[in-house]
């Protein structure tokens, strides 16, 4: 049973019957919980990976996100009662499917351009299954004009049919890590954009089974697709504002975050919380979907991404400086003040709470810190074998001999670290807060040198760039 062109009523009807089937191509942070949402209001789905260790565990009922809440139980009871299943087998499962949805990733090559390579890989797929009556939505973010420049002709020539006797749409994510269940069905309303109109209102007919929100449809794929990296542009932006404001901050010897709060209760200002970069498989990649493939000026999504690119380094700079102003006010000898320093960076991943290291602004502090240093790191979400990647593990409680700590992730165990008990082990009390994690007074109370993103006290105009 065919679901392109249908109505509303009847693609709900016939998706809570299971006439009509849904497959999912990529099962990981985006696609897992798409699967698991449609399986949990009736509807047959299929997910679809290349990784077999990923299949086997959705097909255990094994939840492989943990991270996601809600996620386990959705999934158990999707398994268990037959109606999500997991399969390597792409083609087949697109022969069997009705509704194709593709969440897997897009990413930039070496030279920063957008990556399409694995969209395309499931297009090819796809379009091996593809029969008249059949919809393939894209999830995955992309740039601007690829669902009518490459992935409708695509499917047109390798399907042998013509737009019109299948649709195509977008309807993107809008997750963030550790929200999707929440983003998904509840948060906000799903945007969606079709090659066609006949494709907009089925897609639209789709996801609002999902999300109590309900769906914004837009005139054109093409503007679903702006929509989604306008987002993650606008993110990047605001945070590289902030960070620059930040850096004012500490040259005029003001508290960046007090100042930004305050102009904040203004209605109109809305800035960002400025700190050691950004991170993530989103906001550091789409406005190169932008950069690179316009020929507008984007002089300001640029300037934002070299200002955010280099948060890494102006975070190490702030512990240049406090390690000086610390060896000047204590009056180190010579031997210490060119003994090696021991450092430890507190968090790994982009975020907090979140298992996910991509572009994570920690990795590019520990590379500009292990040349001068002994760096170590610890993080509480990640095993000690992964972060003995990066950097040896060290947790902070073990801060004998330390000099220095710079919190490069806001987990919440790091807000409830008694700090009393580290000032007591450490060799030098210096604290490099990239994450607004810690209080001011309390570091101050306990005889820290403390500093933080936009608070710098050790900081003064001469000692600027």
């Amino acid at each position: 049973m065919k679901i392109y062109g249908l109505t509303a009523d009847e693609i709900h009807r016939k998706l809570r019957s299971g006439d009509v089937s849904v497959a999912v191509f990529g099962i990981g942070k985006i696609g897992l919980p798409i699967a698991a949402i449609f399986a949990s209001k009736g509807v047959r789905v299929e997910g679809v990976d290349v990784k077999e260790e990923v299949v086997k565990c959705v097909n255990r009922c094994e939840n492989p996100l943990k991270e996601e809440p809600g996620l386990s139980d959705l999934l158990s009871e999707a398994v268990s009662s037959g109606r999500l299943s997991a399969t390597t087998d792409a083609i087949r499962a697109a022969r069997d499917a009705d509704v194709m949805i593709i969440a897997v990733p897009t990413l930039l090559d070496d030279r920063r351009n957008p990556d399409l390579s694995a969209v395309m890989d499931v297009c090819d797929n796809i379009s091996a299954g593809l029969e008249k009556g059949d919809i393939v939505i894209t999830a995955s973010t992309l740039p601007p004009k690829t669902t009518r420049d490459v992935i409708v002709p695509f499917l047109e020539k390798r399907s042998g049919m013509h737009m019109g006797e299948f649709g195509v749409a977008h309807c993107p994510e809008r997750v963030s890590s550790g929200r999707a269940i929440e983003d998904m069905t509840r948060a906000y309303p799903q945007i969606v954009g079709g090659a066609d109109e006949k494709s907009t209102e089925t897609a639209a007919a789709i996801y609002s089974l999902i999300n109590e929100k309900g769906v914004i449809r837009v005139s054109d794929a093409t503007t679903a697709e702006a929509v989604k990296v306008f987002e993650g542009v606008y993110r990047d932006v605001n945070i590289a504002l902030a960070n620059q404001l930040a850096m004012i901050c500490e040259e005029i010897g003001i508290d960046a975050i007090e100042t930004i709060k305050a102009a904040n209760t203004q209605p109109y200002c809305n800035i960002h919380m400025p700190g050691c970069g950004v991170g993530g498989h989103c906001i550091p990649v789409y406005p190169y979907f932008l950069i690179n493939t316009v020929d507008t000026d984007t002089s300001i999504l640029k300037i934002a991404r070299r200002i955010n690119d280099e948060m890494p380094e102006h975070t190490v700079e702030l512990l240049w400086d406090a390690l000086k102003s610390y060896h000047d006010e204590m009056k180190d000898s010579d031997e210490m003040r060119t003994e090696r320093p021991r450092i430890l960076v507190l968090g790994l991943t982009f975020r907090g709470g979140v298992r996910e290291t991509r572009y994570s602004p920690a990795l590019k502090i520990i590379d500009v810190l292990r040349d001068s240093v002994d760096v170590f790191a610890y993080d509480p979400i990640m095993e000690r074998s992964e972060i003995e990647r990066y950097a040896p593990y060290m947790h902070p409680y073990d801060a004998e001999n330390l000099d220095a700590i710079i919190i490069a992730s806001d987990h919440e165990e790091f807000k409830r670290i008694d700090w009393k008990i580290i000032s007591e082990r450490m060799r030098r009390k210096i604290i490099v807060d990239g994450r607004n994690v810690c209080d001011a007074d309390e570091m101050r109370k306990l005889r820290f040198k403390y500093l933080r993103i936009g608070y710098a006290p050790c900081r003064g105009v001469s000692s600027m760039r």
